[in-house]
């Protein structure tokens, strides 16, 4: 299995930008896709964005797309999320997860393996 650890959460103001990072070890060779998964307090754990380890496409729920971009480092075995013009429901606990299944990724993906998640605040 991967072992995932997220960095890079913290208070911003509306507007502003932050980059999340995640570094994944353990069996790394066999990972299929690896993503982003947000929960709010009081709400549901929400997918954010993904991208195939492979090939690199990547798929976004509509509440970030056009501002938030999913990138990956395969030599590194790292994982990015470059999140834009944040806005207040953004913030939530932020989650790494990898995947080994070869599945379509939609909106209903989730992984297989998680981190213990990094906090993303933004102010109004």
């Amino acid at each position: 299995q991967a072992q995932v650890v997220e960095s890079g959460g913290g208070l911003v103001q509306a507007g502003g930008s932050l980059r999340l990072s995640c570094a994944a070890s353990g069996r790394t060779s066999s990972i299929y896709a690896m993503g982003w998964i947000r929960q709010a307090p009081g709400k549901e754990r929400e997918f954010v964005a993904a991208i195939r380890w492979s090939g690199g496409v990547s798929t976004y729920a509509d509440s970030v797309k056009g501002r938030f971009i999913i990138s990956r480092d395969n030599a590194k075995n790292t994982l990015y999320l470059q999140m834009n013009s944040l806005k207040p429901e953004d913030t939530a606990v932020y989650y790494c997860a990898a995947g080994y299944t070869a599945v379509i990724i939609t909106s209903s993906w989730q992984g297989d393996y998680w981190g213990q998640g990094t906090q993303v605040t933004v102010s109004s």
